[in-house]
Formats: structure tokens, sequence, C-alpha cells
């Protein structure tokens, strides 16, 4: 069964999963579906429309599931998802998306640090860490295993890539690349993410082999296009180059440069 302390306030809509925790003073809304063996450590928030996994821990604090910060937002029911094994720190927050029938979506084993902020209709995916105080404005994505480092503040509609990492204090306007490090105000693109892929077991030929991408995109005279060919016809068969190539080509507001 679950465990609720006697000062905690739980909506009669809400579903609470087994041996989940729900600590002193916190507020879980109407339309919250919290998984099992979640814990609440005190004073945290869930709004709903939300659906939330099993083993997330949530500080104290946390405000998850508040409605869109969108001035466009009408009260119409819009929804957030987040999968399982997520850590939230003190004063996180996470917002529901705008328009009826959106969502907010979080993957599995986040780590988000205090502070942190994912707007309306933000997509953020598996393993990825927000240092304290990293930001992400509406309709942002953040690929697996992304790094978004302290302070950071990335613009809405970019998109972090995967394995990618950004500077403390950096101001991100554009896409950053798959495996890459962004950093600066505005940030550059400032080389291969070489620790992060080491530690998540990339080989040397796979670092090789990004390393060379990132000089054709970065270190030549080529434009976007003529280096996302060149990547294609040296590295389109890895996955790595493939990766590389389909995001380039999926960009909407341009990769960092």
């Amino acid at each position: 069964m679950s465990k609720i302390h006697p000062t905690a306030i739980v909506s009669p809509g809400a579903i609470i999963g087994e041996g989940t925790e729900i600590g002193p003073y916190s507020i879980i809304g109407e339309g919250v579906v919290l998984g099992k063996n979640c814990w609440l450590q005190h004073h945290v928030t869930l709004q709903g429309p939300a659906n939330i996994g099993d083993e997330n821990l949530f500080y104290s604090y946390a405000c998850i599931g508040q409605r869109s910060q969108d001035l466009k937002y009408a009260g119409e029911p819009t929804w957030l998802e987040i999968g399982h094994r997520n850590t939230f720190r003190e004063f996180s927050t996470v917002h529901r998306a705008t328009v009826a029938g959106g969502k907010t979506i979080v993957g599995c084993d986040g780590n988000f640090l205090s502070y942190s902020h994912i707007a309306h209709d933000c997509i953020v995916g598996n393993h990825v860490i927000f240092s304290n105080n990293g930001t992400i404005a509406g309709h942002v994505e953040v690929g697996d295993h992304a790094n978004v480092g302290g302070l950071t503040a990335v613009h809405q509609f970019c998109r972090i890539g995967m394995h990618a990492i950004t500077g403390g204090c950096s101001k991100i306007v554009q896409d950053v690349p798959p495996y890459l490090i962004a950093d600066g105000n505005p940030a550059e693109v400032r080389g291969v993410n070489n620790v992060g892929l080491e530690r998540r077991g990339f080989n040397p030929e796979q670092l090789k082999t990004l390393k060379e991408c990132y000089r054709i995109l970065y270190r030549g005279k080529l434009n976007v296009k003529q280096a996302a060919e060149e990547i294609a016809s040296h590295f389109g068969e890895t996955v790595e180059g493939r990766v590389l190539i389909d995001f380039i080509h999926s960009s909407q507001r341009g990769i960092i440069r």
C-alpha cells in the first residue's frame, strides 16, 4: 500500500501506485496518475492531467505538472507524461503542454537538479542530466544521454542532440548536434564530447569517426549542406555519421556553428 503523510493533500481524482510514499505538506492534484514505489520528500506539488511512472523521486518544493506559461494557453486540458526512475531535485519545475491534447514528455532515468526547468510541449529523452538551473523553453527537444549544463538557457524550438553537452551559463539559440560540446554566450561548438562518450562505452573507432565528422563540419571551408554531403560520402554507413546527417537535415533553426 502507499504511505501518505497526514498533512499531505491528495485529490480524490488522483491515482497513487502501490509502495509510493507521499511526504508532509505535499499536494497531489486532480488527474495525476502516480506510479509504484515513487517517493515525495515534502512540500512537493504534482498537478494534472499527468501520467507519472514508477520509482520517481521528488525532492522538496519540486513543482511538476503545472499549467503552461504560454500566454496562448486558454485552460484546455493538456498533458504531462513522465517515465520511470527519474530524480527531480529541489525546486525543479515541469509544465504541461499548451494546445488541447498536447503533451510535454519526459523519458526515463533522468536527473534534474535544483531549479532546473522544462517548459511546455518539450520532449526530453532518456538518461539525461539537467544541472542546476538548466532551463529549456517551450517546444525544445533533448536527446538521450544529453547533458544540459548549469545555468544553460535553451531558446524555444531548439534541439539538443543525443550525447551532446552544453557548458555552464551557455545561451543556446540553434540546434546542438549529437555527440558534440556547445559552450558560450551565444554558444559555439567546441569539439566532440570525448569524455562523455568514453564513459558510455564508445570505442576508439567510433570516436575517430566522430572527430573526422567534426573536422568536416567545423574545421573545413564547406557550408553545412556541403559538409553533410561530405560526411555522407565518407561515414554515411556508420551509425554516428547517419545520426549526424539526419539531425542536420531535420534542423529547422539551423545548427550551432
